[in-house]
């Protein structure tokens, strides 16, 4: 059975100052993550340990709007860069050349990937989407 809920969203402002605390989707690793409109082009930061990856910004009105199109749970199916994404999965999504941006939301090459990890927590805590908290196999919706 799917548990969903808010163990994704955490405290925080998404500001640098104050970035949100959150956790992965599957609950098992903790990142902080906060919007930057200063950077060139806008980014969403996620710094996950001693990692930062950045993400077009402009992900957020993106994704809620394919979500919304999709109509219904959509797998998340996280995959680092260098390893091919499962087709029909937020993460295929975020690297097709048929998204909005034409390619990968992710804005550091060699750390392009893991949108589907880090993007779903972030979509939760702005309160646009829900998310499951699965030890696998987890799924979104938009709100």
């Amino acid at each position: 059975m799917a548990t969903k809920g808010k163990s994704g969203s955490g405290s925080g402002e998404g500001t640098r100052e104050h970035p949100w605390k959150l956790k992965t989707p599957s609950g098992t690793s903790e990142f902080l993550a906060f919007r930057d409109g200063a950077l060139d082009p806008p980014a969403l930061v996620v710094k996950s340990g001693s990692t930062e990856l950045r993400y077009h910004l402009r992900w957020i009105d993106d994704l809620r709007s394919m979500l919304k199109a999709h109509g219904d749970w959509m797998l998340l199916g996280s995959a680092d860069e260098q390893k091919p994404a499962a087709e029909g999965t937020v993460e295929a999504w975020g690297r097709s050349s048929e998204n909005p941006v034409g390619g990968w939301y992710g804005l550091k090459k060699g750390l392009r990937g893991r949108f589907g990890m880090y993007v779903p927590p972030v979509m939760e805590a702005l309160n646009l989407a829900e998310v499951e908290h699965n030890p696998k196999n987890n799924r979104m919706r938009a709100r």
